[in-house]
């Protein structure tokens, strides 16, 4: 049975461990191993994990038992008058895939998102990651294309996707 549980400070470095073990199989034919080592210690280090929980990042943990298979942060943001549910980061171990993992994190934002009164869950995804499909098939609409400029010469070339959480009442 899958359950889900808030990570705490001491939960970093399974965490840390998810995403290492994830992200360069992910990414590294995307963006070459220089850019992965750097985005993973940008990213990835506990003092950046630590700083992302202090800026109000929830991180959840999916467990089957005793062993940990993946997580999801997001935070709430305000922008004026509405609110969004940000998704920052949804990573599933390998030998995980197929259990329904990443669905069942969406969802669990998605619903923490309509009970804090967000318009909508937004995420940004790599325009050449195949996530973009799951993410599609899961509601999500493209909504913008951006490249975030993040050091050393780096760039995250993404599309900012998002999903409704509430009508939106018309003006």
């Amino acid at each position: 049975m899958i359950t889900l549980r808030k990570a705490k400070e001491e939960d970093l470095t399974v965490i840390q461990r998810i995403g290492t073990i994830t992200y360069g199989p992910t990414y590294t034919h995307l963006l070459g191993q220089e850019q992965v080592d750097f985005m993973l210690d940008k990213f990835y280090s506990i003092i950046a994990l630590t700083k992302q929980m202090m800026e109000g990042h929830t991180f959840l943990i999916a467990q089957e038992g005793d062993t940990d298979l993946a997580f999801v942060s997001y935070s709430l943001e305000e922008h004026g008058k509405h609110s969004i549910i940000k998704l920052h980061k949804l990573y599933v171990l390998p030998e995980a895939h197929g259990k329904g993992l990443g669905k069942l994190l969406i969802n669990e934002v998605r619903n923490k998102g309509i009970e804090s009164g967000a318009e909508s869950l937004r995420l940004n995804v790599n325009r050449y990651n195949k996530a973009k499909d799951f993410y599609e098939k899961a509601g999500f609409i493209i909504k913008e294309t951006v490249d975030i400029e993040i050091g050393n010469g780096f760039f995250m070339n993404d599309y900012v996707m998002a999903l409704p959480l509430v009508p939106v009442k018309p003006a």
